[in-house]
């Protein structure tokens, strides 16, 4: 099967840094589906174990953390999916990732595709979507109100692909305010067509700003998702008494002692902690992404999808590899296809 790969950790700009490769079919055993790739996404992750996690010698590691294919095969311990059904799912970052024609992923972190979203339509979506719910209402628990406080969410960083999903997602239970940063006109104008109320500038002092706003004690919540060492002395400053601050991103130190007069509660979200570590509640994703296909297909989410660069292939992932590392992305880079 085609794929793309890499055997040492280059600069984007190297060509060796993602070739196009061959390797053998892959096959479905146990929980796993093979599935055959129609589109996959990329994502800030594929850049930073690009650049931190070779393969042994003479190896090849394999990206990609986000896909939408056909199921051609199942392991003999597989009850949720036949061959012909469509799926999406972000896998697992213990095996190789789905940068590949056939790509092999556990039954019980995927679901099953939106029938309203095309291939790269939904490619965009299941990284960012697990992530950000998993985030919201397993970690901050925005369900759960803080006494006296305003049920308002500051999310740091909206404007990209898990940022798009938050605010969407944040929406939902209908009495969370929803306040996203950004620090482009673009960027300030997608959060709020997603459904932000307010947009801050994250490249001034976000304390000040949060204040204008006039919310009592300040918002309950806070999500950050991008620059958190830049932004901590802020957060400090604006987050309610006992409120809930969540982190995806990774400083090179977090020093939470300034939280403790507050009583901030700290929560780091991985997508791929329950599969690295097979937890019991593993197929919690699972269901996550069929909750999600069905707000989709009911109007109430939307793709993030931002750009289709083209099929699937080296040159055209290095480019997107490139304006990840770049940190003007919008939304969700998507590629379809392996060409002729």
């Amino acid at each position: 099967m085609r794929a793309v790969g890499y055997q040492k950790s280059l600069p984007v700009t190297d060509e060796n840094a993602l070739v196009d490769i061959e390797l053998p079919d892959p096959v479905a055993t146990g929980h796993d589906i093979l599935v055959e790739v129609k589109a996959v996404s990329v994502n800030p992750i594929d850049t930073k174990v690009r650049m931190r996690a070779e393969p042994p010698p003479g190896e090849w590691k394999v990206l990609g953390w986000d896909a939408a294919g056909i199921v051609r095969a199942v392991g003999p311990e597989v009850k949720r999916f036949r061959p012909g059904d469509e799926v999406w799912y972000a896998g697992a970052v213990t095996r190789p990732g789905c940068n590949s024609q056939l790509h092999l992923v556990d039954e019980r972190i995927a679901g099953k595709k939106p029938r309203s979203l095309s291939w790269v339509e939904a490619a965009a979506m299941p990284l960012t979507a697990v992530t950000a719910w998993e985030m919201l209402f397993d970690r901050l628990d925005i369900t759960r109100p803080i006494p006296g406080v305003p049920q308002a969410l500051l999310i740091i960083g909206a404007g990209g692909g898990v940022g798009s999903m938050a605010v969407q997602l944040a929406r939902r239970p209908g009495n969370v305010t929803v306040i996203g940063t950004a620090s482009r006109p673009e960027t300030a104008d997608w959060a709020k067509s997603l459904g932000a109320e307010y947009v801050l500038d994250h490249s001034r002092p976000l304390a000040p700003q949060t204040e204008a706003l006039g919310l009592l004690g300040g918002p309950g919540y806070v999500f950050s998702i991008t620059q958190t060492d830049k932004h901590f002395t802020d957060v400090v400053k604006l987050i309610a008494p006992q409120g809930r601050f969540g982190l995806i991103d990774d400083p090179s130190s977090l020093d939470i002692m300034p939280f403790k007069a507050k009583s901030v509660s700290t929560h780091w979200e991985l997508m791929f902690t329950r599969s690295t570590f097979q937890t019991a509640d593993m197929i919690r994703q699972a269901e996550i992404l069929e909750e999600v296909s069905n707000l989709v297909d009911a109007g109430v989410l939307k793709t993030t999808l931002s750009d289709v660069a083209g099929p699937i292939n080296a040159a055209n992932l290095r480019r997107a590899h490139a304006l990840l590392e770049s940190g003007t992305a919008r939304g969700k880079i998507v590629l379809e296809g392996f060409g002729e």
